[in-house]
């Protein structure tokens, strides 16, 4: 007598696995939420004094009744306002290359040392920015008129480069520490003299940092008004001094207008160094 084959007992399918509900990150919202309160708080100024520009109104209020374009022409028509914009343009360059005259090869010295005394050197290379610029306006005024130079455009050139040290020296320093010495080595090993080594090694290398410094010395001497209101004249007033002087007698929108070109001269500036160096590159090492 034969058996039947035993029956297979059915297959059953796979539990499915019950989705659990995710629970609201409440610390990733709270930083989400803090983050846009924290850009909100920055921006709103500078886009209230930007649509303030483009007030109808004779004097600044907020919100604008009607829009026009009349204080920008402003900005034409009133002359000092032109010949300040290119004393700062003036300053800002020509203080940003002497900085970087002196600034590049302090720091190429202070970064091979071993000394303990180039530590402290390079600390007091800051003091320019810890030290109020009150301070170091009336310090600087009283140096430079010791040395008859007085009130001129030599000597405001002179204060925005002390200004302007900092920012080259302490970029230059943090990009040439994180260069390996053995590029520079193999240069001298190869035959090249120490001008040869800096020319074609060492300074293409640290032109990140000479770079990026002679850019902030640059915006920071166009927006620089302690120092410039010390050593400015008639002859050697910068925007930010014209623009406060003109602010205490007149309270019209022409000022905004005036913020708003400087605004976008950063802007410019910095959008143009994206383009043909990268920011990037900028922040590298």
């Amino acid at each position: 007598m034969t058996r039947a084959a035993p029956v297979p007992a059915p297959v059953l399918p796979a539990p499915v696995p019950l989705r659990r509900r995710r629970r609201p990150n409440l610390a990733a919202w709270a930083l989400g939420a803090y983050v846009v309160l924290f850009l909100a708080f920055i921006v709103a100024p500078i886009a209230a004094v930007v649509l303030v520009s483009f007030s109808s109104a004779s004097f600044i209020t907020f919100p604008i009744p009607g829009y026009t374009l009349r204080w920008y022409w402003r900005i034409l028509e009133y002359r000092p306002f032109l010949e300040a914009m290119w004393v700062s343009i003036e300053v800002a360059l020509a203080s940003t290359v002497l900085a970087a005259m002196l600034g590049v090869p302090a720091a190429l010295a202070l970064a091979r040392s071993r000394s303990a005394f180039a530590a402290v050197i390079a600390n007091l290379l800051l003091a320019p920015i810890t030290v109020p610029a009150i301070v170091l306006g009336l310090a600087l005024l009283y140096f430079l008129a010791s040395l008859s130079l007085g009130l001129s455009l030599t000597a405001l050139v002179i204060a925005h480069t002390v200004a302007g040290i900092p920012y080259v020296t302490r970029t230059v320093l943090a990009v040439y520490r994180a260069l390996p010495p053995d590029l520079e080595e193999a240069s001298a090993v190869l035959g090249a003299t120490r001008w040869q080594t800096f020319r074609y090694t060492t300074l293409p290398l640290v032109r990140p940092g000479v770079f990026a410094g002679g850019l902030f010395a640059v915006l920071t001497s166009l927006d620089n008004l302690p120092l410039s209101f010390f050593f400015g004249s008639a002859t050697t007033n910068t925007l930010p001094v014209v623009m406060l002087s003109y602010m205490e007698n007149q309270f019209d929108p022409s000022i905004a207008a005036v913020s708003t070109v400087q605004m976008l001269i950063a802007i410019v500036a910095l959008v143009v160094t994206d383009r043909v160096y990268g920011i990037e590159k900028l922040t590298a090492a």
